[in-house]
């Protein structure tokens, strides 16, 4: 229920309506969307809002969903009813085509079984009966015409005149080549008179042709004559024509008389086209205002995220702006909002947003809010927006206001949702404020919920004193002197009288004068409102530097932990690398000491012999000796003082940064890609020079780690190799893949009798650092390959 019969206008609703109505395609849905109105019942709305919400789906989803065509096959069926009558070729052809829209949204749904439920409810156990396309077809053509086909007398007739039409011509060429012949001709060619062949003569010669004269020119000087000899011809055409009216209207009478048996089911292909063209219009209404379907319950309560005015949203949009989100609840807990703040700041967007919004949901609208809002379902709707006076009824403003509280008190109830703007103006307000106040306790008092606009003082302190009343405010940039439309819960707003007065320059004794006569009440009030205000700002942008500096730290402290991971690393790495490097020269030099005690047993211990082996001996340690690290020359720290871009070492490391930031005691330097903070006493500056040498140093060292993990595969295979090789070749691959850090390795030993399987394993089992070992699958070579797990 709606109060006042002017309720929607004033809402804004009869513009939604209408954006709606220029989105559909037929005079059908129009009439649907001129009848929508608010509903009440929980199902209803939401299979409303459910069938929306699916075909704005199929809509950005781009389905292949043809609906371009249809007319209003009802009247067309109350024509099909009636015996005796039938149906035109362009009535027959809007009902085929309809009727192809029909079937073609109906194959579309029964490919897409389940997707869209609350969409095929609307045709749901509607068959498709195209056996009335087919007899249609029978008769059309592609083009909405009659076949000439459409009947073997039909087609005889056609047959006969086109004969009938080449004999005429041939005559009256012939007789007209002789008029021309004999110069009785007046400029012209043949023409049509009256719907009959004639020939253009002069006057003076009407005589000389045999015919029937059926037109002169305006001057007289011409004469149009239909010559006797083809008068029989043209009648015999023009009964052939009548022939062929009649066996079209008989052809049209018998297909009508088909398909008045289907008038039920035509019926009902109707309401399904108007339903399905009025859910589109809703459809594309809600991608114009960028809606969505709410969480709908059945409290009559409100918590709506992010929402916008649509109408003011589409005339943002046109102009390239947007809509400051409104965030509002009403419940139990809050069950009147009472909005305050300067005059132009959008306390009346703000109450008729959620008044607009909350009658588009009951009507089956999407709304232009997040998804996560709530909505509930209100029985009645009240509002008291503008100015209703009449001279008709002789109501002034106050007047027109008091019969609408009159009705607001005695009729509502806990599922009633109450909208006034400017509650209690329009008389003194020494009167009209403690009115006002009364009318808000009743409607408290009854658990009313509700969104009231005003300026009264004794409100502001009512609702900040009342449970179920909370106040609100429309947040003003008190610096800028302009309304900032951002909805702020829990505190009254300041009118911003004064400061908007002296904003636009009015006269400083004026301001003066109006600050005395108000009161210094009243001044303190609404200067502590103000003052309020500007602490809660500042307070606000202090909260918002706080978290600023507060995620600065932590991304600080993560990259401080992430270098101090990377630096181990770095020197696990490098162990790694010292140590399998030592093992393979101790390795070569056994080699090459056992070769040569061979060869020296092989020549029978001959001293010439002995001796240059002895010297090769010799020759191959040196050049494989392992060369002494040269260590870098100690980095000279410097003794001025750091400042930011310089370049420092830490202690007792060679790991260098540039200082990007000075914070007291601690600097904040960058290490390759990660940023760093440490204490000035933990590092020392260095040269540029020196910074580029150690830099080069440690870009080669990650260099050769990377090359080697990217260049070692993880799989060894071993087959066809002796025991003693196997062991050999086993344990280098093994000190490699522990130096790089895998997790497991895979080994190709063969099946064969599985002495080598037996060796590798027994061999592993002495490795601390092996965890377990695993056959291979059966499919993919099972005990014929080991896999190694390191701890």
């Amino acid at each position: 229920m709606l109060y006042p019969e002017n309720c929607l206008e004033r809402l804004g609703f009869n513009e939604i309506k209408q954006l709606i109505h220029a989105h559909c395609l037929s005079t059908m849905g129009q009439d649907m969307v001129r009848k929508m109105q608010m509903m009440s019942r929980y199902d209803q709305i939401n299979k409303f809002l459910r069938q929306t919400q699916e075909f704005k789906s199929i809509l950005q989803n781009q389905e292949p969903l043809q609906i371009s065509t249809f007319f209003d096959i009802r009247s067309l069926v109350e024509k099909v009813r009636v015996e005796g009558t039938y149906l035109s070729e362009d009535e027959f052809y809007q009902m085929y085509t309809s009727l192809q829209t029909v079937f073609s949204v109906l194959r579309f749904f029964d490919e897409r079984k389940e997707v869209y439920p609350n969409l095929e409810a609307l045709f749901e156990h509607l068959p498709a009966e195209k056996g009335i396309l087919r007899k249609i077809e029978t008769v059309l053509d592609a083009k909405g015409k009659i076949k000439p086909n459409a009947s073997p007398l039909l087609q005889q007739i056609i047959g006969d005149i086109a004969g009938t039409e080449h004999d005429v011509r041939k005559r009256m060429d012939a007789i007209y080549k002789q008029a021309m012949a004999s110069n009785w001709v007046a400029d012209g060619s043949l023409t049509i008179r009256d719907g009959r062949m004639c020939i253009p003569i002069l006057a003076e010669n009407k005589r000389k042709l045999r015919g029937f004269v059926h037109d002169e020119s305006a001057s007289g000087q011409t004469v149009y004559i239909e010559p006797e000899e083809v008068f029989t011809l043209n009648n015999k055409l023009r009964d052939l024509e009548f022939d062929k009216r009649r066996e079209i209207i008989r052809i049209l009478i018998a297909l009508t008389n088909d398909l008045r048996p289907y008038t039920q089911l035509l019926l009902s292909y109707h309401g399904f086209l108007t339903k399905l063209d009025f859910v589109r219009a809703k459809a594309l209404f809600a991608l114009d205002i960028e809606a969505d379907m709410p969480v709908l319950i059945r409290e009559a309560r409100v918590k709506l995220v992010n929402a916008r005015h649509p109408l003011l949203h589409l005339s943002f949009k046109g102009e390239g702006k947007t809509v400051v989100p409104l965030n509002a609840r009403l419940d139990e807990g809050l069950r009147i909002l009472l909005v305050s703040g300067p005059n132009a700041g959008g306390k009346s967007v703000c109450m008729k947003t959620v008044g607009l919004l909350q009658i588009m949901v009951q009507s089956g609208l999407l709304i232009p809010a997040n998804e996560s809002s709530e909505v509930g379902i209100f029985d009645q709707v009240f509002a008291d927006i503008g100015d209703d006076q009449s001279i008709e009824s002789d109501l002034s403003t106050y007047s027109a206001h008091l019969t609408k509280m009159k009705y607001f008190v005695a009729h509502a109830t806990p599922k009633s949702l109450v909208l006034i703007d400017e509650f209690g103006t329009g008389t003194d307000p020494q009167f009209g404020g403690p009115m006002a106040e009364a009318v808000l306790e009743v409607l408290n008092n009854k658990k009313t919920r509700g969104v009231i606009t005003t300026h009264y003082s004794n409100l502001k302190l009512f609702a900040g004193n009342t449970p179920g009343l909370e106040n609100a405010s429309m947040l003003f940039d008190n610096t800028k002197m302009k309304p900032l439309y951002v909805l702020e819960i829990g505190k009254p707003g300041s009118s911003y009288a004064f400061e908007i007065a002296q904003n636009i320059g009015l006269q400083k004794e004026v301001l003066e004068l109006a600050k005395a006569k108000t009161g210094s009440g009243q001044n303190r009030m609404d200067t502590m409102l103000v003052d309020l205000e500007r602490e809660k700002k500042q307070v606000h942008d202090a909260k918002v530097s706080l978290a600023n500096q507060q995620n600065k730290v932590k991304n600080l402290v993560a990259e401080n932990e992430k270098l101090k991971a990377f630096l181990e690393e770095n020197k696990k790495t490098l162990i790694r690398e010292a140590k399998l490097e030592a093992q393979n020269i101790i390795k070569n030099a056994n080699k090459l000491i056992e070769n040569t005690i061979a060869e020296i047993k092989e020549q029978k211990a001959d001293k010439t012999v002995t001796r240059q082996l002895r010297q090769h001996l010799q020759q191959q340690l040196s050049a494989n000796q392992v060369r002494e690290e040269v260590k870098p020359e100690p980095v000279k720290p410097l003794n001025t003082p750091i400042e930011v871009g310089d370049w420092v070492q830490l202690n007792n490391s060679d790991t260098t940064g540039q200082v990007l930031e000075i914070n007291r005691d601690n600097l904040v330097i960058a290490l390759g890609d990660l940023r760093s903070v440490v204490k000035k006493n933990r590092v020392y500056k260095i040269s540029n020079k020196q910074a580029k040498k150690a830099a080069v140093q440690s870009g080669s060292f990650t260099g050769s780690i990377t090359e080697a993990i990217s260049s070692f595969s993880a799989e060894l295979d071993l087959r066809g190799m002796r025991g003693e090789d196997a062991l050999h070749e086993l344990e280098k691959y093994l000190d490699k893949s522990l130096m790089l850090g895998f997790p497991y390795i895979k080994l190709i030993h063969g099946k064969g009798d599985g002495i080598l399987r037996k060796l590798i394993r027994e061999y592993l089992r002495k490795y601390t650092q092996v965890n377990r070992m695993e056959d291979e699958h059966a499919d993919r070579g099972g005990d014929g390959i080991t896999y190694v797990y390191f701890n």
